[in-house]
């Protein structure tokens, strides 16, 4: 039995935020919040491609260095091979500087065009975090608005023709019960005040007798 009245309250709980869902996506603001959180998120992801970015580029300065040094390595390699007439060592130095001077002329063509894409998307980044922000006031405007709009609606239910005709009927109708009232306990106290006072005056007639 518990069992049974648990899926019941279950199932009326799943209607509720049902029926609450579909009232939150009819209002316009439920998509804006909507569209506003996926800015968030693409700003997020920018922001994380970024730092992803910056380290590719100590990676490619990392190499660039490497090769450099190789490059610097071998030029005195292969100096001081020319001087000693070793002519094969040499000719190895030479080939080695070349490939790591190639190499070299590589990175730094890469971490030229990592420097303008990094320099490029923070750009964009900075943008986008300008735009995500106009989305904000914007949307606090809109909100100040529609709280002014409900304010209004308020106060023009409360102050329509139709309301105020018949709260002044409302009141009529217990002004005139109260009067009514008013008259009844009059009348009664001069009644009870006249029988009281003949009262009074039998009792006296019958003692003079």
């Amino acid at each position: 039995m518990a069992n049974i009245f648990t899926r019941v309250k279950d199932t009326i709980v799943a209607d509720f935020h049902e029926l609450l869902d579909q009232k939150e996506q009819k209002h316009p603001m439920t998509h804006l919040n909507q569209y506003i959180r996926n800015c968030e998120d693409e700003v997020k992801k920018l922001k994380l491609l970024i730092e992803k970015q910056y380290v590719i580029k100590q990676e490619y300065k990392k190499e660039l260095q490497q090769a450099k040094m190789m490059v610097e390595k071998r030029t005195r390699q292969e100096q001081l091979a020319e001087e000693m007439s070793e002519t094969e060592l040499q000719q190895e130095a030479s080939m080695e500087r070349a490939k790591y001077q190639t190499r070299l002329d590589q990175l730094h063509e890469m971490n030229d065009a990592a420097s303008k894409q990094i320099e490029q998307i923070e750009m964009k980044y900075i943008e986008m975090q300008h735009q995500l922000k106009n989305l904000y006031v914007k949307r606090l405007e809109l909100k100040g608005r529609e709280n002014i709009a409900r304010v209004h609606q308020g106060i023009n239910k409360v102050l329509h023709t139709e309301h105020i005709e018949r709260s002044a009927s409302k009141f009529s109708e217990a002004e005139s019960y109260i009067e009514r009232l008013e008259q009844q306990v009059t009348t009664n106290y001069r009644l009870h005040t006249l029988d009281a006072r003949f009262a009074e005056l039998e009792k006296k007639d019958s003692i003079s007798r």
